[in-house]
């Protein structure tokens, strides 16, 4: 019986921080053992954000080499660049005809990429789902890794793949749905006291795996808190629950209940809570961060493992394209 297929992408917009990998990497590790994994670096998608030459190829080769740091093995899974697989860009056209303005409009990610970058609305953002979908559906994935953020772009995965069935009237692509080991779908939070973690929100708002000890501390302490509880057990402000919610990810249960009971009590010293997070950040990103120094100056390696993925990936895309094109009525006389 063949593994079920599970696809995943990030964008490469540059370092991994720990939303990254407590959202979606650290199981690639275990994914990589028990399904058939793609597992790709999305350079197409950053170009909506017309990054510059040499910054789209040094993120591109840094998001790769934390790929590897964090354990994905290239032999026993694929790990690829996105544009190295030009069938990727050939599906992205054919879901492209058959997506219609009103839904891509609805999207919540558009509405929220026009509020916030009202001087770059590119067609790129308006059919960012369509070319998510032609990420999945390439390798006609079953499952997918992914955030509560995405899961309106996995719904539209489904609904392209479900329109081309029934546009050419062939049961062809499967239905791709969100999968993760948790109970539920992770949304790591930022330092900045509001949202995800994401280098798109503002550098002091992430934590980065490759950032040293003393940058993690200083990010850290200028985390966004509040003057401390005035009554025993009070809800916490968004800004400190994310805080908790962070500890809960890098610090041991008893390191947390001791400062939930802080907190409940109105004897939380902020200052403490932060300097035991900081160090528990530095402790947890510690061996990925020795991997990133070693495995970035091994150029010859990087760049096998990226012709190595670019051929798994494209096999699996060709006979996709193959089979979509006879689908769709482009065939040789």
């Amino acid at each position: 019986m063949n593994k079920e297929t599970v696809v995943s992408g990030i964008r490469s917009t540059g370092n991994l921080h720990i939303g990254n990998y407590y959202g979606a990497v650290k199981s690639f590790t275990q994914m990589q053992h028990e399904y058939d994994c793609f597992f790709f670096i999305a350079d197409l998608h950053a170009l909506t954000t017309h990054p510059t030459p040499q910054d789209l190829h040094g993120n591109v080769k840094q998001v790769l080499v934390e790929y590897l740091a964090c354990g994905i093995d290239p032999e026993a899974t694929t790990i690829y660049i996105q544009s190295d697989v030009p069938e990727i860009a050939e599906l992205y056209l054919y879901l492209n005809m058959n997506a219609y303005m009103g839904e891509l409009e609805r999207s919540t990610s558009f509405k929220d990429k026009v509020r916030s970058n009202p001087d770059n609305v590119n067609a790129g953002l308006l059919t960012y789902p369509v070319l998510m979908a032609a990420d999945i559906l390439i390798h006609k994935a079953t499952k997918v890794p992914v955030g509560k953020d995405q899961e309106q772009h996995l719904e539209m995965a489904r609904t392209f793949g479900n329109r081309f069935n029934r546009m050419y009237n062939h049961d062809y692509f499967p239905e791709p749905y969100a999968f993760t080991y948790a109970k539920n779908l992770v949304k790591v939070p930022g330092l900045d006291g509001k949202g995800k973690m994401g280098k798109s929100e503002g550098e002091g708002n992430a934590v980065y795996l490759s950032d040293t000890p003393e940058i993690i501390r200083k990010k850290v302490s200028r985390a966004v808190t509040d003057s401390g509880p005035t009554s025993e057990f009070q809800e916490k402000p968004e800004a400190i629950q994310n805080l908790f919610e962070l500890m809960k990810i890098v610090s041991s249960e008893d390191t947390l209940n001791h400062f939930e009971e802080q907190y409940n009590k109105m004897a939380i010293r902020y200052g403490d809570f932060k300097k035991q997070l900081a160090e528990d950040m530095i402790l947890t990103t510690e061996p990925m961060r020795v991997r990133i120094n070693e495995i970035a100056s091994d150029t010859d390696y990087l760049s096998k493992v990226a012709k190595q993925g670019a051929l798994k990936a494209r096999d699996s895309a060709q006979k996709t394209i193959k089979e979509v094109r006879e689908l769709i009525g482009f065939r040789a006389f």
